[in-house]
């Protein structure tokens, strides 16, 4: 098997995703790029394709999408001002996340807290409610 060679104006994907600071890892990137978080140019790709620049990318992190077209290629993985430079995220993308983001807080505002394992009553109490729950129906 020949392994392909990678013009001097391309990059790894992951390895761009690594240096673009969308993952902490470059293992993290591989990983996205090949469980299908990260399309090229709306395709589905392997984490060794070669980027471009002027590529349209949509990055999948967690609960955030990114939709950012790539402007410069970097192998170092630098300061997050200096990775920054490298892609620009579309408005509406940008607008998505940070609804999303309120979205989020809101919802977390609601949620109930609780303060770790239920204490031996209230675990007594939990068994006895999934008891009446069973014999009831």
């Amino acid at each position: 098997m020949v392994a392909t060679e990678i013009p001097d104006n391309a990059i790894r994907i992951d390895k761009w995703l690594w240096a673009a600071r969308f993952f902490k890892t470059r293992a993290l990137a591989a990983a996205a790029v090949a469980g299908g978080k990260v399309k090229l140019n709306g395709e589905r790709v392997k984490p060794a394709k070669a980027l471009r620049v002027n590529d349209a990318l949509h990055i999948s992190v967690g609960t955030y999408e990114y939709v950012v077209r790539v402007l410069a290629l970097s192998a170092r993985r630098g300061p997050a001002p200096q990775a920054a430079l490298l892609y620009e995220e579309s408005e509406s993308s940008q607008a998505a996340r940070k609804e999303l983001v309120t979205r989020l807080a809101a919802e977390r505002r609601y949620a109930t807290h609780t303060n770790g394992r239920p204490s031996k009553k209230e675990r007594r109490q939990i068994i006895q409610l999934k008891k009446s729950r069973i014999d009831g129906f």
